[in-house]
């Protein structure tokens, strides 16, 4: 099992707490990922939102693309997985700039395609947000047009959204960057099966991890395309050095502090999104389906829970904790090494 983590764009990840010294500024996460890198970690997911939707509207959040580029400049060995929502992105000058990064990183740089869910952000930003469906198709296309330009001049593509005739886009990469892309919906399935080199899960119990990996990979093979490159899911860890002590620490993570903005938060995530299990309001007290998977315990307890997630045929595992720093450590130090 390899091990990432999320760089903290938006700080805390927990909706209930207020006093997580997670801290959402470039100064902490330059320092969280050079260390992250030293401890063996081998991935850094940058999330892509221009809101805070774990604190509110209100809230900072940084711009994952400015963040991933700085790090790429810094580190060695880390992979930086942009996350990258099309919509937000024009795709001639973004197959461009991937290939500017490939080169500055050493060709560590991937992107984690995302459909986007969040209407309310797209608003007040001026984008256009289209239907779950539609929002595939373009993403699809989107995939298409960027490696058309990395691999031919000129280059030329009519689409449902996308038009190109006799384009060139200099230099080609001489790897191209690898795509990450997660999605639970049958056209999301269908879609990430024809385009993307890793499949990206939220967090699951075992069980479901191993069925969509099923899933994915007869997808694959009906569609005559080789075997997807891994499979990843994210996951909030809760490790302490005894049982009662981590489950002290998911009481605090999931007690509700105001259960009205809680309420509309959850109701704003879940009418926007096609998910294939229901979240509960526990689960959702930290991002991306981070405590399904159970993560929490021992080092001793955790180890053999990951155990059946590689059975499961999972090979990476997204990590979300707090305080980050600190935990990071805990985890690359006790569980992973």
């Amino acid at each position: 099992m390899k091990f990432g983590y999320w760089s903290p764009v938006f700080g805390s990840w927990l909706r209930n707490v207020d006093d997580d010294t997670t801290q959402c500024c470039w100064e902490y996460i330059k320092n969280l990922t050079i260390k992250a890198e030293n401890l063996g970690y081998v991935l850094t997911l940058v999330p892509e939102l221009y809101l805070n939707d774990i604190k509110g509207h209100k809230a900072p959040c940084l711009d994952a693309w400015a963040i991933a580029t700085a790090l790429a400049s810094i580190t060695n060995k880390i992979e930086i997985l942009a996350a990258l929502r099309p919509q937000y992105h024009q795709v001639a000058t973004t197959a461009k700039e991937l290939v500017t990064l490939a080169q500055i990183s050493n060709n560590r740089f991937s992107i984690n395609l995302v459909s986007a869910w969040w209407e309310e952000e797209a608003r007040q930003f001026g984008i256009d947000f289209k239907g779950h469906d539609d929002r595939y198709t373009f993403l699809s296309e989107y995939t298409q047009v960027l490696r058309g330009f990395w691999k031919k001049s000129p280059f030329s593509f009519k689409g449902k959204y996308f038009e190109f005739k006799d384009s060139y886009n200099e230099p080609k990469p001489n790897r191209e960057p690898l795509i990450y892309a997660g999605g639970e919906s049958e056209v999301g399935r269908e879609s990430i099966t024809q385009f993307a080199d890793f499949y990206l899960m939220h967090g699951g119990t075992p069980d479901e991890i191993k069925a969509k990996i099923e899933d994915m990979k007869a997808r694959r093979k009906k569609a005559g395309l080789g075997e997807f490159k891994g499979f990843g899911m994210a996951a909030y860890i809760i490790a302490r050095d005894s049982e009662e002590e981590a489950l002290k620490e998911l009481k605090r993570i999931t007690t509700i502090k105001d259960e009205q903005a809680y309420a509309n938060s959850y109701k704003d995530f879940t009418d926007n999104s096609n998910l294939d299990v229901e979240i509960s309001k526990e689960e959702y007290s930290v991002s991306n389906r981070g405590l399904r998977p159970r993560l929490i315990g021992t080092p001793e307890q955790i180890v053999a829970k990951i155990k059946e997630y590689e059975k499961a045929g999972l090979d990476l595992i997204i990590v979300q904790c707090a305080n980050m720093s600190q935990e990071l450590e805990y985890i690359a130090k006790n569980i992973f090494r």
